[in-house]
């Protein structure tokens, strides 16, 4: 199997309107124009999608844009389950996600396709579902709606499109059986890995050009997801949104910083339910001949708060 990218996310949040609000006004990212499935209308007579650009559908979800995808980052009302819900794997056509779906049922996996209903639900041409052995549930797909006329409320530009809308780190409890999901069956490529405490250690993967799609990291007894990142094309865009972030009182859960394995400078901060965004520039780009390393060091300089106690009771505070 071979992911191309992490397509799009679905979080849960007891009051996705607070994530409206931060998309935009914090991460200067856009309502998406129409919602998934909705009709644009007659072709060049212009009578728009019946949510008018609001984003926000009629179960209360809202859906964010960073680029020419329909939308990257769902929010849905859930007040039991704050954090990740699903987690979009793009797959090349048709025939990749009816093989996938083949291959990991041959493995005992529980893997099955879906109608073209729940696809047009997704803003996708196909999806299938399966999940990994942390819970995770994981929505393998091809063909995404394309959406144009991006126009961020901050000015701000997100790099994006083969290399997808960025990366997540996950908390497993069961690392090697998570390690061997997301390898061996889903075709992720091992980038680096660090452990950096007794019994807690992360590991790196990558399924395109961008260093790590996927980090692992092993925190306890933790199924969680710990942060997700998303990448500007300026590193003015990440000083301002730090500006933003600082001047609206978010916590900064980790100072501006470069990070010793895929070179990225950024931060972290909170995001309005459970876990935390990173937003950073100049991650280094990794191709077929990268080989995995072993690292000792977190990072080249700042990144204040991310260190192993501040990690353990992030992981605390998200099974709390």
């Amino acid at each position: 199997m071979k992911v191309l990218s992490l397509g799009y996310l679905g979080i849960g949040a007891p009051d996705p309107q607070q994530w409206l609000t931060y998309g935009m006004e914090i991460l200067g990212l856009m309502p998406a124009r129409a919602l998934p499935g909705e009709d644009w209308g007659v072709p060049m007579v212009g009578s728009g999608p019946a949510s008018s650009g609001s984003g926000v559908g009629e179960d209360g979800s809202v859906y964010l844009k960073m680029d020419e995808q329909q939308w990257r980052i769902a929010v849905h009302p859930s007040q039991d389950n704050a954090g990740l819900m699903y987690m979009g794997l793009e797959l090349a056509a048709e025939q990749e996600l009816r093989e996938a779906v083949l291959e990991l049922q041959g493995q005992d996996i529980k893997a099955e396709m879906g109608s073209a209903e729940q696809a047009r639900q997704r803003s996708v041409s196909g999806i299938a579902y399966t999940q990994d052995p942390a819970g995770n549930k994981i929505e393998l797909y091809y063909g995404p709606t394309k959406d144009f006329n991006f126009e961020s409320s901050r000015q701000m530009k997100f790099l994006t499109g083969d290399k997808g809308l960025g990366h997540m780190n996950l908390f497993v409890a069961d690392l090697d059986a998570c390690r061997s999901f997301y390898s061996d069956l889903l075709g992720f490529k091992l980038s680096d890995y660090m452990e950096f405490a007794p019994g807690m250690s992360v590991e790196f993967y990558h399924c395109n050009g961008r260093h790590h799609t996927l980090g692992l990291s092993k925190v306890g007894d933790l199924n969680a997801l710990h942060h997700l990142m998303l990448e500007t094309t300026d590193i003015d865009m990440v000083g301002r949104c730090l500006d933003r972030v600082q001047k609206a009182g978010i916590k900064v859960t980790s100072t501006l910083g470069r990070h010793v394995n895929d070179n990225i400078l950024s931060f972290y901060m909170s995001s309005p339910f459970g876990f935390e965004v990173e937003i950073g520039y100049d991650g280094v780009v990794v191709d077929e001949n990268w080989r995995p390393r072993q690292f000792v060091e977190g990072d080249v300089w700042g990144h204040h708060g991310l260190d192993p106690i501040a990690i353990k009771e992030t992981a605390e505070k998200i099974k709390v």
